[in-house]
């Protein structure tokens, strides 16, 4: 879906607020999928977290991306949505926790294809920020970034660095990328 973008990267570099600020423009946004798994497992006092069942985890997030994608074929097919984080960051976690999931699982997951450019915004440790759902360290938040961007990667994506900047510039870096990309593609 060359009308799907990914913003990606470690925990706390600024991914939320920057779709918030493409939403305001009127772009359609795709929440994340794991901050709900972990805030629904805590609520119902289950164990697919990152801190209990990592392998239940990784497959409720896998399978929860795939369904966001549907969803958006369906609701967004020609207009560009942004998504807070996609598949490949869900076995980018399985790879960086050694995690085997379930082989139909993985293969299902290799149908779903975003544009080709993937927004990756780096390490900012002067913004990052603990919570109630994001608990890494910052050495586990850069290796988070480092096995993202290897994953991405090696699905032969083509990795756009957001600058570390005030929102509204990292806002319009993101929409004049696209733009760029849009008449290249069209001259080309």
């Amino acid at each position: 879906m060359d009308n799907f973008f990914i913003l990606t990267g470690g925990p706390g570099v600024g991914k939320t607020t920057l779709l918030r600020a493409l939403e305001k423009e009127g772009f359609t946004v795709v929440e994340e999928v794991a901050r709900h798994i972990i805030q629904e497992e805590v609520q119902k006092r289950g164990d697919a977290l990152p801190w209990a069942n990592k392998t239940k985890y990784a497959e409720r997030m896998l399978l929860g991306s795939i369904d966001s994608f549907e969803k958006e074929q369906i609701a967004c097919p020609h207009n560009i949505c942004f998504f807070d984080r996609g598949i490949p960051d869900t076995l980018a976690y399985a790879r960086m926790e050694k995690l085997d999931l379930a082989h139909e699982l993985l293969e299902r997951s290799s149908n779903y294809r975003y544009n080709p450019i993937v927004f990756i915004l780096p390490p900012w440790e002067e913004i990052y920020e603990l919570d109630q759902e994001r608990k890494q360290s910052w050495d586990e938040a850069l290796k988070t970034y480092h096995e993202v961007q290897d994953t991405y990667i090696a699905a032969h994506y083509h990795l756009v660095e957001i600058p570390k900047t005030d929102v509204d510039s990292r806002r319009d870096f993101v929409m004049k990328t696209i733009v760029a990309a849009m008449k290249m593609k069209n001259n080309g």
